[in-house]
């Protein structure tokens, strides 16, 4: 079990010794040569969804190896032509990875990961370890890192498909050996090394990840119900300009603004046929129902919780908005009126 050779590492004194070497290592270094490359890895993709694609993607560009798997035939041969390297079967990917294996789970959040680490268990160990980057509940993944043999990181993951090209917010729990194992992919994945940290020990990652959900619930809440009063007010307004006005120097400037111009750029002042449907909502309950256990008011979230649920029974603009945004940000699908 990975919390063996955690047991079993060495003390202080041998990591005393690792950083004097490589201190000796820097000073010794001719500073007019260039700086060494960082490793080159191997990484084991199962799930090559609109998510998955683009971690495999970033790695393989970041000069990693990336050995893939989907359900999908289709999904493999796309991804095999972009120079990744397809397995026929989970157990054919972990046989590609040799004895130390990273493997990035990136399937739908529940029975799926179960049943991926349940066809990966005979071939893992302590030395290898598995990363969840799916929107998966904390409880889950503390479960899991416990049964694992492997080291086990759950990966909160924001950005949405925009982190094809700008990289993703990474926030990590599990085994700190692990994570700084798995350093080069996430910086990789994510915007950089500044875009990825160790939230703490296993579940926190998701954890963290729960909770940036509930705030970006309230979040789109709180933009929502502005433009619907400035929609139904005393003006007629361009929402399009007000938003593009107030992404340049507002304090209420952010990318979910930068969104709320983008939809009244494409979809007009009055947002078209978008209709008052706003999907999703488990990460949100999640969010308020610790909130409970832990005694904890937070009003915003549950009240943008509660018009999200409301929202599939009668029709509000500050929800038609909601409901384009999660297309900006996440390529969900618009649920329209005609």
């Amino acid at each position: 079990m990975w919390w063996e050779r955690e047991r079993d590492r060495p003390e202080t004194v041998g990591v005393v010794a690792d950083t004097r070497s490589a201190a000796v290592a820097t000073a010794d270094r001719n500073p007019y040569l260039p700086a060494p490359e960082p490793p080159r890895m191997q990484l084991g993709v199962i799930g090559l969804g609109r998510m998955g694609r683009i971690v495999a993607d970033r790695v393989t560009e970041a000069g990693h190896d990336v050995v893939a798997f989907d359900v999908s035939d289709e999904a493999l041969a796309d991804a095999a032509a972009a120079g990744i390297t397809p397995a026929d079967s989970i157990p054919d990917l972990a046989e590609q990875l040799g004895e130390e294996k990273r493997i990035w789970l990136m399937v739908p959040a529940g029975d799926a990961v179960d049943a991926a680490l349940e066809e990966l268990g005979p071939y893992l160990d302590g030395d290898d370890v598995v990363v969840d980057g799916g929107n998966s509940h904390f409880e889950d993944s503390t479960r899991r890192a416990d049964e694992c043999d492997a080291a086990y990181l759950d990966c909160g993951t924001s950005g949405g498909p925009a982190g094809a090209e700008l990289g993703f917010s990474l926030m990590v729990g599990g085994p700190e050996w692990a994570y700084e194992e798995l350093e080069p992919v996430f910086d990789a994945v994510a915007t950089g090394p500044e875009g990825h940290d160790r939230m703490g020990p296993a579940g926190s990652g998701h954890y963290v990840k729960m909770v940036h959900n509930g705030v970006e619930y309230a979040l789109m809440q709180a933009y929502g119900e502005g433009f619907e009063l400035l929609h139904e007010g005393r003006y007629d307004l361009d929402l399009e300009a007000v938003a593009r006005t107030w992404n340049n120097g507002a304090v209420i400037r952010s990318w979910l603004l930068e969104l709320c111009e983008e939809a009244f750029r494409e979809e007009g002042t009055d947002l078209g046929t978008v209709a008052d449907h706003v999907a999703g909502g488990s990460t949100g309950t999640w969010t308020v129902q610790e909130s409970l256990e832990q005694e904890v008011a937070l009003p915003l979230i549950y009240g943008a919780l509660a018009e999200r649920f409301d929202s599939r029974t009668e029709a509000k603009f500050s929800r038609r908005l909601a409901n384009r945004l999660r297309y900006g940000f996440g390529r969900h699908e618009v649920r329209r009126t005609e």
